[in-house]
């Protein structure tokens, strides 16, 4: 029923009808009646106990879904990295939304493109996906791809929340980029908790590429502060790997540090053994996903591992909240899954407390503090490092085959990055 309709109207049309029956001159009766007509008609327009009023324009509509732009590697070389990721956003969206996939209403449309570990593949997505207006991205393994994105974040003053890529190059890099995983400093600073390295000579052994060169880098920042002398052997992509590891024995290391990923990782491993590495200098390495924990052959029990993340290492219930949901989808929580949990979580965040507003979402997160998986994280507000515990572990033998075993948690705060301003 429409009720577009003034008080004074009613009386003009109520006004002909009454003269057609009654004399004009009867100015009482009209008036009475007047009333008691006009009443009725209006309180006919009004909402009764069970029906809505009409809402004003707008206010019954939806609120609008929120695009999220995932750029990861569902192919290429590191795809099994990407597909932990995956899982983990997956089961924290979920975990932070209380299983709706909402915040506020409003729908959390998740867009996932494949990047196949080719930074000019990720960027043609991150420009069609801002294109599109999109106003988050997150996501990515590759610390080369990492940089390209957080390039277009700023240049698009779009939100941008980088997955497992470790390069520390993106910490504080603009105010539009975060992470949700860890990063090289970190994975240095809980490298150098096993021994002192001061006055030691310690040789970088990794890829040549952004992720060996960030951690050459950042054994320099952490160890080399604290007195040791730092030189690298650097391994181009596809290079035979035998003359390398002899120029690393070479070198007479008082400690090495490893850093390596991708699928190489089992034929690294076998040729360091091999050439007698292992006899050289004590080993320490970054622990990978479980695909690698039988990688290592007889010189395991040598290495000393610090690790990002394995499951059970922190036994906190939102840690298991992950990793029944994972395991519910059908798959098994791995080294990268708490990144894309977090991500998930940091979404949530930025979403809930910024609306679609890429500079609120940015103060949403700044300081963010919560519980993640790994225990109490924080997203420090200066630069947006994620700080987080990291854990020393050793991997044992049970049944045939080669399991991780937790040594020592250790704080967050203690292997913290270095704050950049």
């Amino acid at each position: 029923m429409s009720c577009q309709i003034s008080r004074s109207d009613l009386l003009l049309s109520f006004r002909g009808s009454f003269n057609e029956r009654h004399p004009v001159k009867d100015t009482k009766k009209f008036l009475m009646a007047a009333v008691m007509a006009t009443g009725l008609a209006l309180s006919a327009c009004a909402p009764s106990a069970g029906t809505a009023a009409p809402a004003e324009s707008g206010s019954t509509k939806a609120a609008e879904p929120v695009n999220v732009g995932i750029i990861y590697s569902k192919t290429g070389p590191l795809a099994a990295y990407g597909a932990t990721y995956y899982e983990g956003l997956q089961a924290g969206i979920g975990h932070a939304t209380g299983g709706t996939g909402a915040v506020n209403g409003a729908k959390i449309n998740l867009t996932y493109v494949d990047d196949g570990g080719d930074p000019d593949k990720a960027v043609t997505a991150a420009k069609d996906l801002i294109g599109k207006g999109y106003k988050i991205i997150g996501g990515t393994v590759v610390s080369g791809i990492a940089l390209k994105l957080a390039e277009q974040a700023a240049q698009n003053k779009v939100l941008y929340i980088s997955g497992p890529a470790a390069t520390d190059a993106i910490q504080g890099i603009n105010k539009y980029t975060f992470r949700s995983g860890r990063q090289s400093l970190q994975d240095v600073a809980t490298a150098g908790s096993f021994i002192d390295t001061k006055g030691k000579k310690v040789v970088v052994f990794a890829q040549d590429n952004a992720f060996g060169q960030g951690n050459v880098a950042a054994v320099k920042a952490v160890l080399g502060a604290k007195g040791a002398t730092v030189e690298a052997v650097l391994v181009p992509d596809g290079q035979e790997l035998t003359p390398f590891a002899r120029q690393l024995i070479d070198a007479k290391p008082d400690m090495v540090f490893v850093a390596w990923a991708g699928a190489t990782s089992g034929t690294m491993w076998q040729t360091l053994s091999q050439q007698g590495a292992f006899d050289a200098a004590p080993i320490v390495t970054g622990l990978g996903d479980a695909a690698t924990f039988g990688a290592y052959g007889e010189a395991t029990s040598k290495i000393s591992f610090l690790n990002h993340y394995f499951p059970g290492a922190a036994g906190n219930e939102v840690e298991k909240k992950m990793i029944a949901a994972v395991e519910k989808a059908g798959k098994k929580a791995d080294l990268f899954t708490p990144d894309g949990f977090v991500a998930g979580q940091m979404i949530v965040q930025a979403i809930k407390e910024g609306g679609s507003d890429a500079d609120a979402m940015v103060k949403a997160l700044e300081g963010f503090s919560f519980d993640g998986p790994k225990g109490k994280e924080t997203v420090r507000a200066s630069d947006h490092a994620l700080i987080q515990d990291m854990y020393q572990v050793k991997l044992v033998q049970t049944g045939g085959s080669w399991a991780p075993e937790l040594i020592k948690v250790v704080p967050g705060d203690t292997v913290a990055p270095p704050e950049k301003k």
